[in-house]
């Protein structure tokens, strides 16, 4: 079983209750998550997405920049929530959302990839190695930063925070 970065776009309101609920934030998540499958709206419209196992390539991209906001593991705990998946979630505030999606806006996935090979991913032992081991391209993680970036521009514009667990 592959661990998967996920995401949910939460209102001010439910980010609220989300932190004082996790139980209820799981529930309300899953709805959605199972709305969307039906229907598989683009990012920008989407209140659930999925990067696949490109999480953590992201995330060791994004270090690399100096990228200021932890968009792949969020960056608050949500009290007393249980594991989601692999281990509890974490969220980020609509703040922190709208700061994200202003550097994202700066950073093109072409940028992030560029000039970064294979076997350097392996040497630091990113997620999932073995991929990274057979010398497999980054383009796959450069697509999923390409869809969080309208995802994360959607929830800037409408004031939303992010949930951000590894399912």
């Amino acid at each position: 079983m592959s661990m998967i970065g996920q995401y949910a776009r939460v209102t001010a309101a439910e980010l609220q209750r989300a932190v004082s609920d996790p139980e209820w934030a799981l529930e309300m998540v899953g709805e959605r998550m199972d709305e969307e499958a039906d229907t598989e709206p683009e990012p920008a419209k989407a209140r659930c997405l999925d990067i696949g196992t490109a999480w953590d390539a992201l995330g060791f991209l994004l270090r690399r920049q100096g990228f200021p906001v932890d968009i792949v593991h969020g960056e608050e705990p949500l009290a007393d929530a249980e594991d989601w998946g692999y281990g509890p979630p974490r969220c980020l505030t609509p703040e922190r959302v709208r700061t994200a999606a202003e550097e994202m806006a700066r950073l093109s996935a072409p940028s992030l990839t560029a000039g970064v090979a294979p076997d350097e991913l392996a040497a630091s032992k990113v997620y999932p190695a073995i991929v990274w081991e057979r010398g497999e391209p980054l383009d796959h993680v450069g697509e999923h930063y390409a869809a969080l970036q309208p995802f994360f521009r959607a929830a800037a514009d409408e004031g939303d925070g992010m949930l951000i667990w590894l399912g």
